[in-house]
């Protein structure tokens, strides 16, 4: 039996995905729930939470599903104590993925971000556009 793929999703991933049901970003984020474990920290989570939380999402779907995906996230995913802290991208807002993916034992990182892209592969962890990690 096959290991499944332990994988970080960014948050402009997760963001994309629920705004637009038939993106890429929602293929890969489905891909990623049927053959991964998801990771996340406190850090990604508030980070999510907040930005849906955002009055320009009203338009594109109902605070109740927004509420909804963050629950099915938060039971479903594997929450990681950051231990060891990173410091290596150029945008330091988006350590926290690279701490994630590093304490949790990561695969991959799926991500529309240049500046983690530009890090790829880092510490033997795949960063991964939406379209390369279906493509993979």
């Amino acid at each position: 039996m096959r290991n499944l793929d332990r994988i970080v999703v960014d948050t402009n991933v997760f963001v994309s995905a629920i705004v637009l049901p038939l993106s890429i970003p929602r293929q890969a984020v489905d891909k990623a729930l049927d053959h991964g474990v998801l990771l996340v920290s406190e850090a990604t989570m508030n980070e999510l939470a907040e930005v849906l939380s955002r009055p320009k999402f009203d338009h594109y779907v109902s605070t109740k599903d927004r509420a909804l995906f963050l629950g099915r996230l938060g039971s479903t995913a594997e929450f990681v104590p950051i231990i060891h802290l990173v410091r290596e991208c150029r945008d330091p807002k988006d350590d926290k993925f690279l701490e994630v993916a590093l304490n949790g034992r990561a695969d991959v990182i799926i991500t529309g971000d240049a500046d983690l892209l530009a890090l790829h592969p880092w510490r033997r962890i795949a960063i991964l556009s939406p379209t390369d990690y279906i493509k993979r």
